[in-house]
């Protein structure tokens, strides 16, 4: 786990990359675009989508997870509860402001086709929950752990043998 502010940093940069990536094709895919919007239209959400993430991640989100997490846990509770309640809070915030960025993507590119603001919202936000929750939980935050980890281990070595 990341420890200084600097590593929270890169490791909020690989999570939000490896999020984005797979959240961009999740929607791309449930709403039928494959095919129907250019792969130019999908890499320029990718980006967007990355940029607003990640701002969302290291400004507001991040640092509001982690108020949570640390008040309710309080450094009594194991590492596992830490994680789950920190992925939980994570994923909670970010599907809340980036299903608004999903909702404004399909408004300006009318793919709402007059459909309710709200109920749409709403709709959106459940659906990329149902799939952000476990994909962070089992598969993108324990990778990006490990690769933190191998990371980490590396550059420890790194610098102890140019000592």
């Amino acid at each position: 786990m990341p420890a200084t502010k600097k590593e929270h940093f890169y490791f909020g940069l690989m999570m939000c990359i490896g999020m984005v990536i797979m959240m961009t094709s999740y929607n791309v895919i449930t709403n039928g675009l494959i095919g129907k919007v250019s792969l130019i239209a999908i890499i320029t959400q990718f980006v967007l989508g990355f940029i607003i993430a990640f701002l969302l991640e290291l400004f507001i989100v991040g640092p509001t997870a982690q108020r949570i997490v640390f008040s309710i846990t309080r450094h009594k509770s194991g590492k596992m509860i830490t994680i789950l309640a920190m992925s939980f809070c994570m994923v909670t915030g970010m599907v809340f402001f980036m299903s608004m960025y999903g909702l404004v993507s399909a408004y300006l590119s009318h793919h709402l086709a007059g459909e309710p603001l709200l109920g749409s919202y709403f709709a959106i936000v459940l659906k990329n929950f149902v799939f952000a929750f476990p994909l962070q939980l089992l598969i993108m935050g324990p990778l990006v752990r490990f690769l933190f980890g191998k990371i980490k281990t590396s550059r420890l070595k790194q610098s102890l043998t140019t000592v």
